[in-house]
């Protein structure tokens, strides 16, 4: 086999780096070389040897959003940070945690519970990490009284495109020292720097917990359902709207706390939504998971409170004038939707809708992003649409990351 010296170089800073194989792609785009460092440090000398040797990088955890977003313009080293796992502190008394970034976040459960914790961050795809649901900025049902993953940092580790380890927060609730960083790396897919560790807020566990439920003809219906529910003040945890594919629409009220509180709010919240609601102490099918799956076309849909009825009943027709089978899922109750199509619709329909969706969405004042879909409809359409503050955006970019080596075209507008 020819000498590759490149690989290498990579493999004198640190010796956790292969060529890659058929799987290892971002979005479809292959990769020269794979990297798995086992700590913080290794990362930063493998981005420091990135960066003299002009490497385009990207990042991956457990693999399942490598399909959300634009295809890198290029593509040199994927950094796979399913080595660095573990929890590094968890400070019971002060409900925080330190947790590396390639953690899984379907593991956390178990490892926290035994101080009767949680990190109340659902996990809408199996095996999905932590350093994944900050990088892409993942939040489910319970968003809506714990917040999102951005309200839950509380301090990151970042590893910057030349090597160079940044700190920011840190283990104190109250800390703002950073806080900016912190908000910065979220959701910005990867682009400017690698997530290492994560400091968290973490909530007490409920004592119990009612899911009650109704199912309507109309989704919009079911939207203004949750519109009623909001203005009784029952504290929920979560309000989700679930309408697949010409199917009917179910509302569900997640409500935690004490029995005695939870079974009275559960009494309420029967009473609220009519006489056929019902009540589980589990979650029905598909809660928390996305309306797709693996090579669909998924849609991320934003709306004020007051417009998710709207929404919900116009992506319905609009799916119906373009004889598309879209179902939609999500939170309700922060005007959060996804929607999800089969990956073999046709592009020119899905364009179309996706048209029609961003019309809607923009007059009540939110938006409609594609978040992934196979290629020949992601070669129709703008997967992002019309975004504010994209030259802003840019800007912090050339700070970062003046290259524009990390995940360079993966985020809005080509960053």
């Amino acid at each position: 086999m020819p000498a590759d010296p490149t690989l290498d170089q990579l493999r004198a800073a640190a010796d956790v780096v292969r060529t890659a194989g058929q799987h290892d792609t971002m979005a479809g785009a292959p990769a020269r070389y794979v990297a798995a460092p086992r700590d913080t440090g290794q990362a930063a000398h493998l981005l420091r040897a990135a960066a003299a040797l002009d490497l385009a990088v990207t990042f991956r955890g457990g693999g399942t959003k490598q399909d959300w977003g634009s295809p890198p313009r290029r593509l040199d080293l994927i950094l796979d940070t399913t080595a660095l796992t573990g929890v590094v502190e968890h400070a019971a008394g002060d409900l925080i945690t330190v947790v590396r970034a390639g953690t899984r976040l379907d593991e956390l459960p178990a490892t926290l519970a035994g101080a009767g914790q949680q990190l109340a961050l659902d996990a809408p795809l199996p095996g999905g990490t932590v350093g994944g649901a900050v990088a892409t900025n993942t939040s489910g049902p319970r968003r809506m009284l714990y917040g999102t993953v951005r309200d839950l940092l509380i301090g990151v580790t970042l590893v910057r495109a030349d090597g160079v380890v940044a700190h920011a927060g840190g283990k104190v609730v109250k800390n703002v020292a950073g806080y900016d960083l912190g908000k910065l790396v979220t959701g910005a897919y990867g682009t400017l720097g690698l997530i290492t560790e994560c400091a968290f807020r973490l909530h007490p566990l409920p004592a119990t917990a009612a899911y009650v439920s109704r199912t309507v003809d109309d989704p919009a219906e079911a939207g203004r359902l949750a519109g009623t529910v909001r203005a009784a003040q029952l504290v929920p945890t979560a309000l989700e709207v679930d309408a697949p594919a010409g199917e009917r629409a179910t509302i569900t009220v997640l409500l935690e706390g004490t029995p005695a509180g939870v079974t009275a709010r559960a009494a309420a919240a029967r009473r609220l939504l009519g006489a056929d609601a019902t009540d589980a102490d589990q979650p029905p099918e598909g809660w928390a998971r996305y309306p797709w799956r693996d090579g669909d076309v998924g849609l991320k849909l934003t709306a004020p409170l007051s417009g998710v009825p709207r929404l919900l009943g116009d992506a319905r027709a609009a799916a119906d004038r373009h004889d598309l089978p879209l179902a939609l899922r999500g939170s309700a109750g922060v005007g959060v939707l996804h929607a999800g199509l089969p990956g073999a619709s046709d592009p020119q329909r899905v364009a179309g809708l996706v048209d029609a969706l961003r019309a809607t969405t923009a007059a009540l004042g939110g938006h409609t992003v594609v978040l992934t879909a196979p290629a020949p409809v992601r070669d129709r359409i703008d997967l992002w649409g019309p975004v504010p503050g994209l030259e802003l955006m840019r800007r912090v970019k050339r700070r970062f990351d003046p290259d524009a080596r990390l995940a360079p075209g993966r985020f809005v507008g080509g960053i």
